[in-house]
């Protein structure tokens, strides 16, 4: 990615400097620097020697509270938000639910989960990746249950006015931060854009995120930064454990619940651990988009039970997004 010669390339050797001092020596940005800085990173005017060091960087500190606020504001200024028209009568806020891992071991019912939203009349989003090699994208699933991924903004309002869900890509939703999330291709690892496509807040009104984090440290971050940050926190977030770092109960097991909202961690589900005697739950036999989306068509149908934790997980949404 060569900086083009009509963009004023942004100098950042100053914040490399306090970044890049590895893990123990490293310090973190201001507020002001770190926006000042993704938001370079974003309109392309970071050149590619300086945009990797950044990247890395951050991999390897990791991102403070402030840091992570400072980020999202600039993410959120760099696409146009989704305006959504009021539907069951305007009884629910939108939804949206970040897809950006795909199922590995399990199948992935992202799908499933916003479409028994939408049912109920939630307006629901689902943004992420359309293809990710190993893995079996929500993209994928949509596509074979004949719901193709909006084209353009307009392509996902109008779905979720007409059918209260859309799926819509990254590149498509918020094209500059698609570019920074493609380079872990050609990096070999992830970076900051992974951690903030998961945080977004991509409607014009205020809308409920589901926000998952694979490990407990990301827990306490996460929380930190909803509390201490109310620009990040509008519309509220319900934040669990991922199932294979996507968004949707898990099956197999009930996680712990939280509501970061108004400053507060409200903790609205115990973990409860599984055991022997817990029944099996009746799943798709493969984890393939065209087999998940036959089963999904089932659970809609009412020819297949929709698995408990979905149903919770589904009640908790509807409570928590219901207009006051």
């Amino acid at each position: 990615m060569n900086v083009p010669e009509s963009i004023d390339t942004f100098s950042c050797a100053r914040f490399i400097k306090e970044i890049g001092r590895g893990p123990h020596g490293a310090r973190s940005l201001s507020p002001e620097d770190t926006h000042e800085l993704y938001a370079a990173m974003l309109d392309g005017r970071v050149p590619e020697l300086e945009l990797g060091a950044v990247l890395l960087a951050y991999r390897l500190k990791g991102e403070t509270a402030d840091e992570l606020a400072a980020m999202l504001a600039a993410a959120h200024a760099s696409f146009a938000a989704i305006a959504v028209a009021g539907g069951a009568e305007g009884m629910y806020r939108p939804v949206s639910i970040p897809s950006y891992n795909g199922a590995r071991k399990q199948p992935n019912l992202v799908p499933l989960l916003a479409l028994l939203l939408a049912r109920e009349g939630v307006p629901t989003l689902v943004h992420g990746v359309t293809e990710d090699p190993g893995r079996v994208t929500s993209a994928e699933i949509f596509t074979a249950l004949n719901l193709p991924a909006a084209r353009d903004h307009a392509g996902i309002e109008a779905q979720l006015g007409e059918r209260r869900v859309a799926f819509a890509p990254i590149e498509t939703l918020a094209p500059k931060l698609a570019r920074l999330l493609s380079l872990r291709r050609r990096m070999g690892v992830r970076n900051s854009t992974h951690t903030l496509v998961k945080l977004l807040q991509p409607f014009a009104q205020p809308g409920l995120r589901l926000v998952n984090y694979t490990h407990p440290a990301y827990r306490e971050s996460l929380s930190a930064l909803f509390a201490a940050h109310p620009d990040a926190a509008v519309g509220g977030a319900l934040l669990a454990r991922g199932t294979e770092g996507e968004a949707v109960a898990d099956t197999r097991r009930q996680v712990q619940v939280d509501w970061l909202h108004d400053g507060i961690c409200e903790t609205l589900i115990e973990p409860v651990r599984s055991s022997p005697d817990t029944p099996e739950v009746d799943l798709p036999e493969g984890r393939d988009a065209p087999t998940t989306a036959a089963w999904i068509e089932a659970v809609l149908r009412g020819d297949a039970p929709v698995p408990d934790a979905i149903a919770r997980q589904v009640e908790t949404i509807k409570r928590i997004a219901k207009r006051a």
